[in-house]
């Protein structure tokens, strides 16, 4: 049902009716924060290892409960160079689609607000480019970003249940597919 097979912080993995559900426990993310340095790194990561191009995309969905409970999809090349596509709710209390980019520090991107709790959510690789999209009906896909992340051929790929000020949630993921496919037009996502 899903291509992963390895964790970080692992978790466990609830299957049902082609639903992948992750639980998070509280005080968990992936963050560098750029004001004050702290690292968080303990949010439940499934993943597999890919080498080259792809594009990993997935329908999330979860209960917006605490600030910044987020459901993403979740790359990494080692433990301060890595990137995130969430769903996440805000600081202003919205369910929006949101970018994190780390390179030592983590940026922090807030896209677009969304009055629906699932999204589809898409990342792709083309060499050292990448691009994050999101779509709400899985067929047409709107670009969150693009950027440059100067990565090892083999990078982390796989999903992130995270609560970072919460109790923890339960995080849903379903329509996962990853593709070694390489992206003729990055900014279409395609």
């Amino acid at each position: 049902m899903h291509p992963f097979d390895k964790w970080l912080n692992e978790s466990q993995i609830i299957e049902k009716d082609q639903l992948l559900q992750i639980p998070a426990p509280g005080n968990t993310d992936y963050f560098i924060n750029p004001e004050s340095g702290e690292v968080k790194n303990n949010a439940p990561f499934l993943y597999t290892e890919v080498q080259g191009d792809f594009v990993l995309r997935a329908k999330v969905r979860h209960d917006f409960i605490s600030t910044y409970d987020g459901a993403a999809l979740f790359i990494m090349d080692r433990d301060n160079r890595w990137a995130k596509l969430c769903h996440e709710y805000s600081d202003f209390g919205t369910y929006t689609v949101v970018s994190v980019v780390t390179d030592g520090v983590s940026d922090d991107a807030n896209g677009v607000n969304l009055d629906d709790k699932s999204v589809w959510l898409q990342i792709g690789r083309k060499g050292d480019a990448f691009a994050m999209h999101y779509s709400t009906d899985g067929a047409n896909y709107r670009m969150v970003r693009v950027f440059n992340l100067k990565a090892s051929d083999t990078l982390k790929v796989g999903i992130v249940s995270q609560s970072p000020t919460g109790q923890g949630l339960v995080s849903d993921f379903s329509d996962i597919q990853l593709e070694r496919v390489t992206m003729e037009n990055i900014r279409a996502g395609k």
